[in-house]
């Protein structure tokens, strides 16, 4: 009989009473020899049967009773046949049917196919009375597949007894003949025993899964499956599903072991040698590791089939040494880019970025809109879930923009099968339909062409590249319009075959339209000018017209009359004041109008020209008539309606132009934070740098490698490759702190590098950079409409129109009236008529007033103006002050806004420590003031750390000037 010695570790013993409580508990469980503890050595020694109770068992127990107990090795003193020991010290158990099964514990796996079951209420009758058996360890019973599958203890009861218990109640029970197999899964993320439970409940409910027993400390688990049913690597994908990284974990056996040297720089004593050893070794496929100090390299054993030497020597990097893979046992090249999707931890996913070079021609792509994604976080996960996808080669997702670029085999998965599962991991996604949708489009300018057959070279030449959708140039203009598939070429690549060619190929800048854009000087200059000649000629006119209002209290209207028989000075100078802002001053407002009446509409210009028109001609006609009949009075005018009217609405007009100038100050802002130029690296095959040159942030490409020297402003968005620095971020995300950068972080394009050299990885350029969708959020949100605005916008389709028709009824209706009852029209007529007015002056008079007063005062329209410039003002103040708002709706809603929360006290602080309180805890005989001050100052003078900058030195030299006195 085969006896196992297990040596167990007991942590929280306090006297004897504790050893003998455990001597004699674990003494009375079956197929125990023998048990002996020491409460000094914290210890005990079990001699056991491993048939009956392995050393883990013996170990769960004790740590049942209270105390911490763990096995820390166990050696078989006898070995039997049939029985070899397994490296975790269980052992293989021949059981009842004559097979051998890999069971952690030692117990033995059975499967029992079961007819007559109808219901689930047969199920667990099934489970219920087999489960209370007396070694019958679990019991599941599945009733779509007729087949319960038991774990139980041989000594205790067998598989024949189980079958034949089944069998009493009812049902037709046998045996089935199982071939399962048992697989090492190292699973990394792990927490608690709350993770290990949701991973053994999951799992365990898969199809083929027979048992699962997860190790918390170990990151392991053993499944035990029916290869039938499932694979390893399904299981794996199961557990890697549920958010913890899950690789497989083979046999340690000598076949299939590598070696690998690895140049490890960076390590300053035996600290860092144990770091990497202890840290590297617990990889998973990695068998052993031996660092070399003197010789800063490390010599690494690690099985191909689960991890790479390129992924061991990132592992190293990502410790914070500077790691480069000098020899393998394999040639390298063969695996450079065979990376399992399930390493996608280790490196960016954009390492891999041959999937979107268009080697493979099946290949096809498509864009996909994501909402509901908030960090990068989500960013992952998707790109994580959709690489897992059949069929899926790769995917880019774009956070800002709300959508991701896939390319996919066509023949294995569809566009919508994509959105479906992306949807169903709580992202909801849809298929973009979007014309040229990813297609990229540049402007060049040519020089050298001389003539047809130049064209024809160029646009030929520049088809063959890879990636080119259509290439038009024209010689006239000497410019070239260029369409690509960003993903697989760029401005650079085209730039370059042009200039190959013996033309000389620049980009084509739009600065100008660019400038125009964003400042609204022209509008501000004219709407300015025309302020100023309405109200040059506005306030004299007033001025004239207060006057003369005063005059008729002491003079009557023929007393008032006339330079020329029938015109007064009033409406002599009156006109001649209105006349230059009716033309001048007014002729913006007439050039709106006719645009508008042209296309069928009618606007605010309408209102506005149709009062002042209307006023202007019929005192113009009036006053011409009273002339040519030689009247003694001159008839009363309305040229002061055009000045006053156009005074104020060009000046509202200038106001608003100003606003807008203003909020587009926030885009120039915004603008000003991408960089102009940035340094393209060429990398050898062990990502040493080759060259360097500068190029424009424009001929930047996807997966180009970037260096960011220290003060500098990263280029565009992408991922860090090697080097560790603190970026700015501020002006972006709002956050104050820096924000560390390490290998395999996102960095953002616009941020500052401070204080390390960075080599990056671009992923999103152009228009896809998160600066560039923040520009296009400010931009879109202040031409977005809010609901009132849409809501005032409909009403004043029909408010134009209606005011026209109202004071056209309000003009024929004052005249009837007048011409039934004229005292209704003015009471004081008679006084009027002696003054030489007609009764018929007097009523076309008043009702012309009345009329032409209808169309005064609807033309301001505050309804159409307001809320477009609130909203304009409103996000462009937003935008300046780090405040992103979406559109006019959320605008329009934030009145409703209770409470607000932050998820960081970093945005609502100043945004830069300071320092407030300077406290010393020891005796001023051992370190005074003084002296810890220059200690201070001196370490932290050169420091570039942000604690660092937040000491001002100034504060420091004068409390070290007043302690010194």
């Amino acid at each position: 009989m085969a006896s196992v010695t297990s040596v167990i570790s007991i942590e929280g013993m306090t006297c004897q009473s504790c050893v003998r409580n455990i001597e004699g508990v674990v003494g009375g469980l079956p197929g125990i020899h023998s048990v002996k503890v020491d409460l000094e050595g914290k210890r005990g020694t079990v001699i056991h049967d491993p048939k009956v109770v392995l050393g883990v068992q013996i170990a769960d127990r004790i740590d049942d009773m209270g105390f911490e107990a763990k096995l820390e090795k166990s050696e078989t003193q006898v070995d039997m046949e049939g029985q070899t020991k397994l490296p975790n010290g269980d052992v293989k158990v021949e059981n009842l049917l004559g097979e051998v099964v890999n069971c952690a514990c030692g117990d033995q796996l059975v499967q029992i196919s079961i007819k007559g079951m109808t219901c689930n209420s047969c199920v667990k009758n099934i489970e219920g009375n087999i489960g209370q058996k007396t070694g019958v360890r679990s019991i599941r019973v599945s009733l779509e597949d007729e087949v319960a599958t038991l774990i139980i203890s041989p000594t205790d009861v067998t598989a024949e007894a189980v079958r034949t218990m089944i069998d009493d109640m009812g049902f037709e029970a046998a045996l089935l003949q199982q071939e399962s197999t048992t697989v090492i899964i190292g699973i990394e993320g792990m927490t608690c025993m709350s993770c290990v439970k949701n991973i053994e409940s999951t799992v365990g409910k898969k199809p083929g899964v027979i048992m699962i027993k997860v190790n918390l400390e170990e990151k392991k688990g053993v499944v035990s499956i029916d290869p039938q049913k499932t694979t390893p690597e399904e299981v794996r994908d199961h557990i890697d599903d549920m958010g913890f990284e899950a690789t497989l974990v083979p046999s340690d056996s000598a076949e299939g072991v590598e070696t690998c040297v690895v140049s490890i720089k960076g390590m300053t004593c035996n600290s860092c040698v144990k770091n990497i050893e202890g840290t590297i070794g617990e990889k998973p496929g990695v068998v052993t590791i031996k660092v070399s100090l003197e010789n800063e390299e490390g010599t690494v054993k690690y099985n191909p089939s689960v991890v790479s030497a390129e992924v061991v020597a990132e592992m190293i990097d990502d410790m914070g040494f500077e790691a480069a893979l000098q020899t393998s046992s394999t040639t390298t090249s063969k695996r450079k880019k065979q990376k399992s999707s399930h390493e996608g931890s280790v490196s960016s996913s954009w390492q891999e970025n041959a999937a979107f070079e268009g080697d493979e021609a099946d290949l096809e792509k498509c864009f996909l809109r994501i909402t509901g994604m908030t960090c990068a976080s989500c960013v992952a996960a998707i790109e994580k879930h959709a690489r897992r996808i059949q069929g899926v080669h790769s995917i880019l997702v774009a956070l800002m923009a709300a959508k991701a670029e896939v390319r996919y085999d066509p023949s294995v998965v569809l566009p919508e099968q994509v959105a479906n599962s992306i949807s169903e991991l709580g992202f909801p996604s849809s298929v973009m339909e979007e014309s040229g949708a990813g297609q990229g489009e540049v402007d060049l300018n040519i020089s050298g062409m001389t003539c047809s057959s130049c064209v024809f070279a160029i646009e030929s030449n520049v088809m063959k590249l890879k990636g080119i959708k259509s290439a038009v140039v024209a010689l006239a203009t000497e410019r070239g319009k260029f369409r690509f598939d960003p993903a697989v070429t760029g401005p650079r690549d085209i730039i370059e075959c042009i200039n190959g060619l013996g033309f000389n190929a620049s980009l084509f800048t739009h600065d100008g339209s660019k400038a125009n854009y964003l400042d609204h000087k022209k509008e501000i200059i004219k709407w300015r000018n025309s302020f100023i000649v309405s109200l040059i000629f506005g306030v004299p006119a007033m001025l004239v017209m207060v006057y003369f209002m005063a005059m008729m209290e002491h003079m009557t209207h023929e007393e008032m009359c006339c330079v020329l028989p029938g015109l007064s000075l009033e409406n002599l100078l009156l006109f001649l004041l209105a006349t230059p802002v009716q033309f001048i001053g007014g002729r913006h407002f007439y050039v709106q109008a006719f645009k508008a009446l042209r296309h069928k509409t009618a606007n605010m210009d309408v209102l506005i020209m149709l009062a002042t028109t209307i006023s202007y001609v019929y005192s113009l006609g009036v006053v011409v008539a009273a002339m040519v009949l030689q009247q003694t009075a001159s008839p009363m005018t309305f040229f002061d309606t055009p000045p006053m009217l156009l005074v104020f609405v060009s000046l509202g007009r200038w106001l608003e132009h100003i606003a807008k100038g203003k909020t587009s100050e926030a885009l120039a802002k915004l603008m000003s934070l991408q960089a102009t130029e940035a340094i393209l690296v060429t990398l050898d095959e062990n990502s040493e740098a080759i060259s360097e040159k500068t190029i424009d942030v424009q001929l930047i490409q996807r997966g180009d490698i970037l260096k960011v020297k220290p003060g500098e402003k990263i280029p565009v968005d992408g991922r860090v490759v090697s080097g560790e620095s603190l970026a700015d971020e501020s002006l972006i995300t709002g956050e104050s702190m820096p924000v560390a950068k390490k290998p395999g972080s996102q960095v953002i394009g616009g941020a500052i590098n401070q204080n390390g050299l960075l080599m990056i990885r671009a992923t999103h350029i152009g228009s896809d950079t998160t600066l560039a969708q923040i520009v296009k959020l400010v931009e879109e949100a202040q031409t977005s409409k809010a609901p009132i605005q849409q809501l005032a916008d409909k009403i004043a389709g029909y408010f134009v129109p209606m005011v026209v028709t109202v004071s056209t009824l309000t003009l024929f209706s004052w005249i009837v009236v007048g011409y039934v009852n004229i005292e209704l029209v003015d009471a004081d007529y008679a006084t009027k008529e002696k003054e030489g007015f007609t009764r018929v002056e007097i009523i076309l008079e008043f009702a012309f007033r009345c009329a032409i007063t209808v169309l005064a005062i609807a033309c301001p329209c505050a309804l159409g103006l307001a809320t477009p410039t609130a909203v304009m003002v409103g996000t462009g103040v937003g935008a300046t002050n780090g405040i992103l708002i979406k559109g006019a709706e959320p605008l329009e809603n934030s009145h409703k806004v209770k409470s607000i929360v932050f998820d960081k006290t970093g945005t609502i602080t100043r945004g830069t420590p300071t320092l407030t309180m300077i406290s010393l805890y020891v005796n001023e005989s051992i370190c005074s003031l003084a002296q810890f001050l220059v200690v201070v100052g001196v370490a932290e003078n050169n420091s570039e750390h942000p604690i660092a900058t937040g000491m001002p030195h100034s504060l420091i030299l004068t409390k070290l000037c007043s302690s010194s006195e």
